[in-house]
Formats: C-alpha cells, sequence, structure tokens
C-alpha cells in the first residue's frame, strides 16, 4: 500500500473512480464516498467494530463494489501538530488493511472534525443526540473526505 501525500493521490488513481473517507472511531469506521468526479462526499455508512478481519472484509466489499481507487483516512493528530495513540491506531489499521487488500492511502488531518460536526447536526439540522448518535460518525468521514477532495481540487486550480 503507498501511503502518499494527498496531492499525489490524483495522479496515482485512475480518472473516474471515487475514493472512500474513513473517520476511524473506537467503536465503529464512519465511511463516505466521493463520486466519480471526486466532487462531492456523501455519508455512506457506519461499520460497527467487531474484529478487524470482519471490518476489513466490509470495508473491502465496499471498495470493490464501488471501484474505490484511494482511501482517505482521518488522523487524528494532537493540537500541537504530533502524532499519538490515535494516529498511531490509524496508520496500523491501514498496514493491516493493505495486507489483505493494496489501496492507495493518504491521511487527512481531522482535529476538530467530530466536533465541527456535532455543532453542525445540532444548530443546522436540530437533531437529537440520539438521532446524531447514529450519522455523527459517517458524516465526519465525509468531512474529512470533502476536506482532502477540496484541497486536491483548490491545488489543481493553483498550478
Amino acid at each position: 500500500m503507498p501511503v502518499l501525500d494527498l496531492l499525489d493521490l490524483p495522479a496515482a488513481c485512475p480518472p473516474g473512480t471515487p475514493w472512500l473517507g474513513l473517520d476511524l472511531g473506537e467503536n465503529t469506521i464512519g465511511v463516505a464516498a466521493s463520486d466519480t468526479s471526486r466532487m462531492i462526499a456523501s455519508p455512506l455508512e457506519l461499520i460497527r467494530k467487531t474484529k478487524f478481519t470482519q471490518d476489513a472484509e466490509r470495508l473491502i466489499k465496499l471498495m470493490n463494489g464501488r471501484n474505490v481507487s484511494a482511501l482517505v483516512i482521518g488522523l487524528p493528530m494532537n493540537m500541537d501538530g504530533t502524532e499519538g495513540p490515535r494516529a498511531q491506531s490509524c496508520r496500523a489499521f491501514a498496514r493491516n488493511l493493505d495486507r489483505i487488500q493494496p489501496v492507495n492511502v493518504a491521511f487527512w488531518d481531522e482535529r476538530l472534525s467530530t466536533s465541527a460536526v456535532e455543532r453542525f447536526l445540532i444548530e443546522d439540522l436540530d437533531l437529537s443526540r440520539k438521532r446524531r448518535a447514529g450519522v455523527v460518525d459517517r458524516t465526519a468521514a465525509a468531512w474529512i473526505l470533502q476536506g482532502a477532495l477540496d484541497r486536491v481540487r483548490d491545488q489543481a486550480t493553483w498550478v
């Protein structure tokens, strides 16, 4: 699995193939998908973690079913920019997944993504705590993926 700089990801992926965004939590994996033009990220699914092999099988099924060429994984950096245990866990997840199914991977700094999504769901959509619980992780995955897509698109317009 090549771990790539986000800005190198488009060149490594066939045109017209979508990407998946992942928000790796302790108990869940939020999954989002881009469209084939890689313009829009949409929440897709919430995988409740069980065993790594089962979680990976579900993720691979999603990847293969959508002809995904890359994963953008949210990297939970510390506020001072260093990587802590959660970031190391995300990197380990990517390495372990690569042993089963090689795929291009880029990491995206996800600091405060969950809190931004929570704020959006409360203030803009007025969702109750119970309703938020079911959508926050996959919406955070879409937030992560959309941020990465926007960064790639913005870089392409400046070159």
